[in-house]
């Protein structure tokens, strides 16, 4: 039959009514740029992500290039960051004016190594991004104890609703972190039916100034305190994750029993690593993604069945043509390279029938002969 790696038409048939609805209030009311509607999500997203203030963006991408600015980072300073992660992370550090450092990765959890980082600062370092890869928090808390003198940038995009204990206490994704941001993009588990994206923080001085940088630089109508920039959250986009938001727990908890069927499925392959959970994390599974032996014939034997997957990501960043001013070269980051060659993520998506998890496990099963 096949399986798709994301239906998000599945998801949609079972909130349409819901989500037409919002949508069409801001029809109704003719007030799409900023408003209540924006308002609400954001009290809505400060509430769950244990945060003092939320603040609405254009995208995920805004999200973190508007931190870097808060921040005051540019020209001359460099911010440390992982190799093994969407483009967004460091070309937001580019955009800035900032010079992309990278550090390699922790090879069990795909997250940047506290280790790596706290060696890659320098007399220049102004920040460090930690991201939050596949739905799993990142040690947040370890980067900030061996770096106390430098604000964190939590990447959070791919992680809204995670968790992670540190000690007797849980944090969620965006809370421990000077600034987090998240993006609504439409394949996130909070994804929006366009681009979205917000902030998080602690912070009401930086609360206050991202408020600002995101409507030019300015809070009253043209007078401008600051160049900033146009990267508001639509009302309509707003709406729709307002509307989606009360799933989102039961959606999350639906991948990780996903997750948890793979990987009882997958247990006795020796060419198949599932995904590695730090303990005490919770995360959300964004994606499955697992360690597998001849991945790109594997992948190649999936779509021949009609499986979808997909490898994030390819080509680390330090070796991406862009960044190539930046020195690095193949062997920098070995972690992050050997990842690049072994990662594929299956279908994880909340509707899945077990009948579609027992298809995507026999077209693996037989690749492996098993």
């Amino acid at each position: 039959m096949g399986v798709a790696l994301l239906d998000l038409r599945a998801q949609h048939a079972t909130i349409r009514d819901d989500v037409v609805a919002a949508m069409m209030r801001v029809v109704d009311d003719q007030a799409f740029i900023l408003g209540e509607p924006v308002e609400r999500l954001e009290r809505a997203v400060a509430e769950l992500s244990n945060a003092r203030f939320a603040i609405g963006c254009a995208n995920g991408t805004d999200a973190l290039l508007l931190a870097l600015r808060a921040l005051d980072i540019g020209v001359g300073d460099e911010v440390v960051t992982t190799p093994f992660t969407f483009f967004a992370t460091a070309g937001a550090i580019h955009n800035a004016g900032a010079r992309p450092v990278f550090a390699d990765i922790d090879p069990e959890t795909f997250n940047l190594s506290p280790q790596a980082a706290t060696a890659a600062v320098t007399s220049r370092t102004r920040a460090v991004i930690p991201v939050d890869l596949f739905g799993q928090l990142a040690p947040v808390d370890a980067i900030a104890a061996a770096l106390p003198a430098l604000p964190l940038i939590e990447d959070a995009a791919q992680s809204i609703g995670a968790t992670r204990c540190v000690g007797e206490r849980t944090i969620r994704a965006g809370e421990a972190a000077t600034i987090g941001t998240f993006s609504f993009f439409p394949s996130k588990n909070l994804g929006g039916y366009g681009d979205g994206g917000m902030i998080v923080t602690q912070d009401e001085t930086l609360a206050t100034r991202l408020r600002r940088l995101r409507v030019h630089g300015g809070m009253k109508t043209y007078h401008h305190d600051e160049v900033g920039f146009n990267s508001r959250l639509d009302a309509l986009q707003a709406a729709v994750l307002h509307a989606k938001l009360p799933h989102l727990e039961s959606w999350s908890e639906a991948r990780r029993r996903n997750a948890a069927y793979y990987d009882a499925a997958f247990a006795d392959l020796p060419d198949i690593q599932t995904p590695r959970i730090e303990p005490g994390n919770v995360s959300i599974y964004n994606q499955y993604t697992l360690r597998a032996a001849r991945r790109d014939d594997l992948q190649a034997h999936l779509k021949v069945k009609g499986i979808g997957s997909s490898v994030y990501y390819p080509l680390p960043l330090h070796l991406q043509p862009c960044f190539a001013y930046l020195g690095y070269s193949d062997g920098a980051f070995p972690e992050s390279e050997k990842a690049a060659t072994e990662v594929l993520s299956l279908p994880i998506y909340p509707e899945l029938a077990t009948g579609q998890l027992d298809e995507v496990i026999g077209v693996v099963r037989e690749f492996y002969g098993r």
